[in-house]
């Protein structure tokens, strides 16, 4: 009797913890184990499911670092980049604008991405616009710019032509070039 008061109260239990489960399964001698089965497996599902949901958070980027104020070297640098439609080779083109949360950055976007970068000139007059992560570098020298993968160590595109650029071109091209004739002096004439 004792025993069967026992097995009564475990059921009891059972029903309260399981919500109601145990009391739909079979009398205590037949096998009761699904009901106990179903709730570790749900418990394995939820943390299987959280382990990846982790794992994702833990991955994921903190975002962007802050960047440091301009200082007026790089302000100056940064009125010197030519901004707007750069045409480049392969009929490719980069845009540059400024950056409108931080002053003295610049943004040049090509294709579908837009890179934040540091303007800084160079000794040898070039500006050089240095991606904040690392990842990309303009290079703006007189004639022409060029966009280079710095990890990858290649270019993404060349040739770009600013129209500031193309002005500059089109100067030298006419200062070198005689005027009148075809610039042959005859000797002795």
């Amino acid at each position: 009797m004792r025993l069967t008061s026992l097995l009564l109260s475990g059921t009891a239990v059972a029903a309260l913890t399981l919500g109601g489960a145990a009391l739909a399964q079979p009398a205590a001698g037949t096998t009761a184990a699904k009901p106990a089965a179903a709730k570790p497996a749900a418990a394995k599902t939820a943390t299987a499911t959280a382990k990846p949901a982790a794992k994702k958070a833990a991955k994921a980027p903190a975002g962007p670092a802050p960047l440091a104020e301009a200082n007026e070297e790089q302000l100056l640098a940064a009125k010197q980049a030519h901004l707007g439609q750069y045409e480049c080779e392969f009929r490719q083109t980069v845009n540059i604008s400024p950056n409108l949360k931080h002053a003295g950055y610049i943004d040049v976007s090509y294709l579908k991405n837009v890179f934040t970068m540091k303007p800084v000139l160079s000794s040898t007059g070039a500006l050089r616009l240095e991606d904040v992560t690392g990842r990309t570098l303009m290079v703006q020298i007189a004639n022409k710019s060029m966009l280079l993968d710095v990890r990858a160590g290649q270019r993404m595109v060349d040739e770009c032509v600013h129209p500031e650029q193309r002005a500059a071109i089109e100067a030298a091209r006419s200062a070198s070039a005689p005027s009148g004739g075809l610039g042959i002096a005859p000797s002795g004439l």
